[in-house]
């Protein structure tokens, strides 16, 4: 399998992707090759002074600005690689590895596989001996996440396979039974695969959904409750507050990252075990149509990608995946024409 560029360390070589960030905190990704320059309107950076040097360099432009050179971490690349779907923000990525306890050596099911986000973390918690079975219904959101996700690694790994329609029909076709040790579903309904999901799971096995809003969160957890064949399932959301902290000035930052979705775990019993009855007050389990539809991301108008702006960041991932396609094999090899993308600030 080759090795992610992701997890290179080492002065950096010709081939590397390099995050310089400027005294404004602006920063951009640039691929180093030989003999090319990174272009900004305060000058530029030949891609020669920083072959050679260690990460975490400081390097002028010709005009004596000086910028912070370290490789990208993949929370890095997941914020400015191209969307088609909307991505798993890290926070939310990191309660999903903990939460589901997501191993090395792990058969993972993932379920959409939106623009490639999560699955870049799967597979790094998985590593080279666990396997990411991934599910898509829509081939563009598809071509996205397989570009983003060669880019990173520098090649396609080997250990990851993608697989195009609807869950509940084509994970039983593509795993065995018992055979899943996790499955993590990141889809507007998820209760419609749980029987699926259910015959994948190995006894012990743990399921999670990332779920949008509090509807489909009521909605799921009554259905995995329904199955039977699940631990109770416990529900949480993340949020994320950043402080300012420089000499007697502490505060927390103006803006934080609250509410992106919400969480729901629970474990896959053995078959026959029938859980203790647990005491609670008696709730509404039933769920009309006009319930669902109240709370879908559309009726709460989230906005989605046009086929013109998809179809363009398809491209753009195609690109950058055949860049790093080109020397993902040979770390020295050059690399075809550079390109330059200016994080999100």
């Amino acid at each position: 399998m080759t090795t992610s560029r992701g997890e290179q360390s080492g002065p950096f070589r010709v081939g590397d992707r390099v995050q310089l960030t400027g005294p404004k905190g602006r920063m951009h990704t640039i691929t180093l090759q030989p003999g090319a320059h990174f272009h900004s309107h305060k000058g530029l950076i030949a891609h020669d002074d920083l072959i050679g040097l260690p990460d975490g360099s400081v390097v002028a432009n010709q005009v004596g600005i000086e910028y912070l050179a370290l490789r990208p971490l993949l929370t890095d690349f997941v914020m400015s690689m191209p969307r088609g779907a909307a991505i798993v923000y890290p926070k939310d990525a990191a309660q999903i590895l903990a939460q589901a306890d997501v191993f090395p050596g792990a058969r993972v099911v993932e379920a959409g596989v939106g623009s490639g986000a999560l699955s870049l973390w799967l597979l790094r918690a998985i590593g080279p001996d666990g396997h990411l079975f991934s599910f898509e219904r829509r081939d563009d959101f598809a071509s996205v996440a397989r570009a983003n996700v060669a880019t990173f690694h520098g090649a396609d790994p080997e250990n990851w396979s993608i697989t195009l329609g609807d869950l509940a029909e084509a994970l039983p076709e593509t795993v065995d039974e018992a055979s899943v040790d996790r499955v993590v579903l990141d889809m507007l309904a998820p209760w419609e695969c749980l029987d699926a999901v259910s015959t994948a799971l190995k006894p012990g096995g743990v399921l999670l959904c990332y779920i949008a809003t509090a509807t489909q969160l009521s909605r799921v957890a009554e259905a995995i409750r329904a199955t039977g064949e699940y631990t109770e399932p416990a529900s949480s959301e993340t949020m994320v507050r950043g402080w300012h902290v420089q000499g007697l000035a502490v505060r927390p930052d103006h803006r934080m990252i609250a509410h992106t979705g919400f969480l729901i775990t629970a474990r896959r019993l053995a078959p026959g075990t029938v859980l203790p009855e647990l005491k609670r007050r008696p709730s509404k389990t039933e769920f009309s149509d006009d319930d669902f539809e109240a709370w879908t991301p559309g009726a709460l108008g989230e906005r989605s990608v046009s086929d013109k702006s998809l179809r363009k960041r398809v491209r753009a991932a195609d690109a950058a995946a055949a860049r790093s396609r080109a020397t993902g094999d040979e770390p020295g090899a050059e690399a075809p024409d550079t390109s330059s993308t200016a994080h999100g600030g």
